[in-house]
C-alpha cells in the first residue's frame, strides 16, 4: 500500500455549516447545526444513531435539501464547485457497489463519471490494499474489502477534501492501522477530512477536532488537545450525552 508524502501540498475546502435545521413533517431532524470543518485537519463528527449525522453530509453534499441554513464548501453549495466529484471524496454507509463487477469494472465506472484517467485506478487499488484483488467479483468480497473498495471510490480522483460517514465499517484491526494513517496522511497534506464512526477508541488515535450532536442539536465542540487532563474521548463524549439527557428531564 502507498503512503501520502507530507511535502505534497493539498487545498482542502473550509466546510462550514452554519444555523442548519431540516425537518420531515413534524419530525425535526436537525435543529440550528452549526460548526466549521477546517483544512489540515480530521474532525470527527459524532452522535447516537438517529442524532442527525447522516442528515448532516447528505445536505452538505446536496443530496437533501435544508429546511433552513445553509452547508458550504469555502462559502458555495457542493453543486457550485467546479467539478465536485474529483475535488471531494465522499464514503457513505452505502457505497453503491455492484456485486457482480470486479473492483477495476466499478472504478472505471467511478472514473468516467469523475472525469479521472483510468490509469489512476491501478494506483488507488494498491493504495487501498486491493491489487490482488482486482479481478474478483465484489460479491465475494469481505465486508472490510468492501469498506477499502468504498474508500478507493471516495480517493480516486485524488481529492483535497474527504467526508466519510462510518469508515471503519468492517475493518480489522490491520485495517484500522491503516485507515489511521491513510486519513492522517491526508490531513498533513492539508486536506479537510470530516469523519463520522462509532468506534470511538479508534476515532481518537488519529482525529483532532470534535463535534458532538443528539437529538439534532450540537451538543459539544472542541479540539481533542484540549479535553481535561484524564479524560478519553469515549469518557467525554458519553458525559456529553448524559449532561444533556440530564438537562432535558430536568
Amino acid at each position: 500500500m502507498t503512503t501520502h508524502d507530507p511535502r505534497h501540498a493539498r487545498s482542502g475546502h473550509s466546510l462550514t455549516i452554519t444555523q442548519l435545521s431540516k425537518s420531515h413533517g413534524q419530525r425535526e431532524v436537525l435543529n440550528n447545526i452549526s460548526f466549521t470543518a477546517r483544512p489540515g485537519r480530521v474532525t470527527g463528527y459524532l452522535g447516537p444513531n438517529g442524532a442527525g449525522k447522516t442528515s448532516t453530509i447528505r445536505i452538505l453534499l446536496g443530496l437533501s435539501a435544508a429546511t433552513s441554513g445553509t452547508a458550504t464548501f469555502d462559502g458555495r453549495p457542493y453543486g457550485q464547485l467546479n467539478h465536485p466529484s474529483r475535488q471531494v471524496g465522499v464514503l457513505l454507509d452505502n457505497a453503491g457497489l455492484h456485486p457482480g463487477l470486479t473492483p477495476m469494472q466499478q472504478l472505471r465506472i467511478t472514473a468516467a463519471a469523475a472525469g479521472v484517467p483510468r490509469s489512476r485506478i491501478a494506483d488507488v487499488l494498491a493504495e487501498v490494499g486491493l491489487s490482488e484483488a482486482a479481478g474478483r467479483k465484489i460479491k465475494t468480497f469481505s465486508q472490510g474489502m468492501r469498506q477499502r473498495l468504498g474508500l478507493a471510490q471516495a480517493l480516486l480522483p485524488r481529492p483535497n477534501t474527504l467526508i466519510l460517514d462510518e469508515p471503519a465499517n468492517g475493518l480489522d484491526p490491520e485495517g484500522m492501522i491503516w485507515m489511521r494513517g491513510l486519513l492522517r496522511g491526508y490531513a498533513a497534506e492539508g486536506a479537510t477530512v470530516l469523519v463520522t464512526s462509532h468506534v470511538l477508541a479508534e476515532l481518537e488515535r488519529f482525529i483532532d477536532d470534535i463535534v458532538v450532536i443528539g437529538g439534532g442539536r450540537l451538543l459539544a465542540q472542541n479540539d481533542l488537545a484540549d479535553l481535561p487532563s484524564g479524560v478519553d474521548l469515549e469518557s467525554f463524549y458519553l458525559q456529553t450525552l448524559h449532561t444533556t439527557r440530564q438537562e432535558g428531564t430536568s
